[in-house]
């Protein structure tokens, strides 16, 4: 029986949230997958306090802090909103 390579069933969920060096933030998937990208990408992220950073809380299919007004979804740490899409467009 063939079996599927890779993640192609997989709903990608986020588990946490690591800073790992400066200007950098690391997120866990659940599936055991790990992203990690520049702080720059997401200015809101950036202004925030690097103190404040850890305080995230996972709502929804994304991830949000008491001192910043965004939320990050997955799609946007992924890279593809039509395979992502916390909310049908």
């Amino acid at each position: 029986m063939y079996k599927k390579e890779g993640y192609w069933d997989v709903k990608p969920k986020i588990k946490r949230l690591l800073f790992p060096k400066r200007g950098m933030f690391q997120v866990d998937l659940q599936d055991g997958r790990s992203v990690l990208m520049p702080i720059s990408a997401f200015p809101s992220l950036k202004r925030m306090p690097a103190k404040e950073r850890k305080n995230w809380y996972l709502i929804g299919g994304g991830v949000t802090w008491d001192a910043c007004s965004e939320v990050i979804h997955i799609e946007q740490i992924l890279g593809n909103y039509q395979n992502y899409a916390h909310e049908v467009v």
